[in-house]
């Protein structure tokens, strides 16, 4: 697939002078990359027209020249296919190949290492700490909230808007239970849910 600029139109061929051209519209591009390639086309062609005799392709052109380029080059991530680019300016033809998803993946992962929760110490005096902190702010909260609604309604809507509450946080508390550093505070506002309803059983009953 050859990408090349046609008056002030970017277009797609098969390849030759005779082949068929396609309308970067017409491919499975998205809108954006489409508008991209007709606005870098547009922005050529005026190049292209300013220096017509200019002995030496000027800064402008350099700019296009690197544009069609990284366009070429979204355009074989796209489409999975190497794109045959044909610079506006100087007329060459060089290939742009897609770029090596699983190549770039396995570097990552060779520069990255792989970091685990069991592979480092558990900070087990810090951790409780915070546990212990945020179980007391739940308990303090569900006992006052239990105890607000008691006085000003009834206890069992108390215990119904405490039971909403803590179904409410359980699903989050799960998910976060083996997340460093947020496990600490989902143990404590595990353990503040449950050791609250003490509380609000005794305020609601």
């Amino acid at each position: 697939m050859e990408l090349r600029v046609r008056g002030e139109r970017a277009v797609f061929a098969g390849g030759g002078e005779g082949a068929r051209e396609t309308d970067p519209h017409h491919l499975a591009l998205g809108r954006d990359l489409a508008d991209a390639l007709h606005e870098w086309a547009r922005v050529a062609a005026a190049v292209a027209r300013d220096r017509d005799g200019a002995p030496s392709p000027g800064e402008a052109a350099a700019v296009v020249s690197q544009r069609g380029r990284q366009l070429a080059s979204r355009v074989a991530a796209a489409m999975g296919t190497p794109v045959d680019y044909v610079d506006p300016v100087t007329g060459t033809m060089s290939v742009v190949s897609p770029p090596e998803r699983d190549a770039k993946v396995s570097w990552l992962r060779k520069a990255i290492p792989e970091t685990r929760v069991g592979d480092e110490p558990t900070p087990w005096a810090t951790g409780l700490v915070v546990a212990g902190f945020v179980a007391a702010v739940v308990i303090m909260a569900m006992v006052a909230l239990a105890s607000t609604l008691a006085d000003e309604t009834s206890g069992l809507l108390a215990i119904v808007a405490a039971l909403v509450v803590s179904a409410g946080l359980v699903p989050s508390l799960w998910l976060a239970r083996r997340m460093p550093i947020v496990r600490w505070i989902a143990l404590g506002a595990g353990g503040g849910i449950a050791l609250s309803w003490i509380g609000v059983l005794v305020v609601a009953l």
